[in-house]
């Protein structure tokens, strides 16, 4: 997304916020392979009860954790704690979840290594994303970086013409500082940052742009802009026809454009360059036929008439999503971006993934659920002051199967291994 200067100065502010630039950069330049340490997390392409236990184990000797209800041990039956995220209940969907890592991310909040959880029932998936992860880890780690947040509510209201819809926009415009106002009665958290029109014949769209703190946001913004439309709908000198609170603009949920003209959650950017050595050891490809796929591949979506260009951000992100309790159907939005690989002059590979639309929180909605909430206190997210942590360990693992997915395909490997992987034996 291009950035005005306004709101470039704003996202810098937030990074300061939490650490300098400069020890951002410090930390960039810093990375190390040094203490590394090969194969930590017990793997199994199979599944046994010993394989399962002996994970469970290194989980809570390497991170404190036991996971009760995740694992099986501890049964679930408090159903009050179902109440605000399901109607007409009738029992538990189970997915599978498993583990990869330690994916090591270098970023603004996200520093350090961490065991992600996968909820999947694609055969392959965990061990491809565990494979980019090892890859990504060998090399020192991936840099993973926040660096805006947003998240839109668009009204819409109908005028008799234009002449009445411009009498409503010439009024509304300096309103910005009273829509603050009521935003800040409305929700704790929630704080409005900005307010754009878009005319068509005479309809007026309104988006309003918010931060909504560790929260996804979605329920939030639309509470908040219930409340700026009702006190529009009192005050305003030109009534409309008729208002909805969302005139299908904002992109909740679904692919649009204006995924790389603004932001709505998080955009993260994550990168990583790996040595030629480990893309021939970990990925069993060179860096030369990677690049070289990546370059037909970019032509291929193209032509497709996709919005943006990656292999499978999707995969990833869905695992994480329903592992975390975040909202699955938002992966419709989350799953755009551009995958980038190059040649370095020294022969290794660049690799970077930017995600303009990664809505993801660490409070609200399903993140407080038994399981979900194990899984995201296995990466040290759970609650308050930890939902960019999330986005950016999120970016270093859709990297990671960038990575690994692409190494498949460029070596002829993909195939044999959903065919090894992917089926009941």
């Amino acid at each position: 997304m291009a950035s005005s200067s306004d709101k470039s100065n704003k996202a810098l502010h937030i990074l300061n916020a939490l650490q300098s630039v400069e020890s951002i950069v410090r930390n960039i330049n810093n990375k190390t392979v040094s203490d590394v340490k090969n194969d930590r997390l017990p793997i199994e392409l199979g599944i046994s009860e010993s394989g399962t236990e002996s994970r469970l184990a290194f989980l809570k000797e390497e991170m404190n954790m036991e996971l009760p209800v995740l694992s099986g041990k501890e049964p679930f039956s408090d159903l009050s704690r179902l109440d605000g995220n399901i109607e007409n209940y009738i029992g538990m969907s189970q997915v599978p979840t498993g583990v990869i890592g330690p994916v090591r991310v270098i970023g603004s909040a996200a520093k350090g290594d961490y065991f992600v959880p996968l909820a999947t029932s694609e055969g392959a998936l965990v061990a491809s994303y565990h494979r980019g992860a090892k890859a990504c880890y060998l090399a020192g780690g991936a840099t993973s970086v926040c660096l805006v947040e947003g998240v839109q509510r668009s009204p819409l209201f109908k005028f008799k013409d234009l002449g009445e819809l411009g009498l409503f926009v010439a009024w509304i415009l300096p309103m910005l500082e009273t829509f603050q106002e009521i935003t800040a009665k409305t929700s704790r958290f929630a704080k409005l940052v900005d307010m754009k029109s878009n005319i068509e014949g005479n309809h007026l769209i309104l988006t309003f742009e918010f931060h909504t703190g560790d929260a996804s946001g979605q329920n939030m913004v639309t509470l908040c802009t219930d409340e700026i439309c009702h006190y529009i709908i009192e005050h305003t000198p030109v009534q409309p026809a008729f208002w909805f609170i969302e005139g299908n603009y904002s992109g909740d949920k679904k692919a649009t454009i204006l995924s790389f003209t603004n932001v709505r959650g998080k955009k993260v950017t994550t990168e990583v360059t790996l040595p030629k050595a480990i893309v021939e050891s970990v990925l069993k490809t060179t860096p030369e036929a990677m690049t070289e796929y990546w370059r037909s591949s970019t032509i291929g979506i193209i032509q497709s008439g996709a919005i943006g260009a990656h292999g499978h951000y999707a995969n990833g992100l869905t695992a994480m999503f329903i592992a975390t309790g975040q909202d699955a159907a938002c992966v419709a939005e989350a799953a755009i971006g551009i995958t980038r690989m190059e040649l370095t002059a020294t022969g290794d590979l660049y690799c970077s993934v930017t995600l303009p639309n990664l809505i993801v929180g660490t409070v609200g909605g399903g993140t407080s659920l038994p399981t979900q909430r194990e899984c995201l206190e296995l990466m040290d997210c759970y609650g308050a002051g930890n939902a960019r942590k999330f986005a950016e360990i999120c970016g270093a693992v859709v990297i990671a199967g960038e990575l690994s997915i692409a190494a498949a395909l460029s070596a002829g490997h993909f195939s044999s291994a959903h065919k090894k992987l992917g089926r009941r034996k």
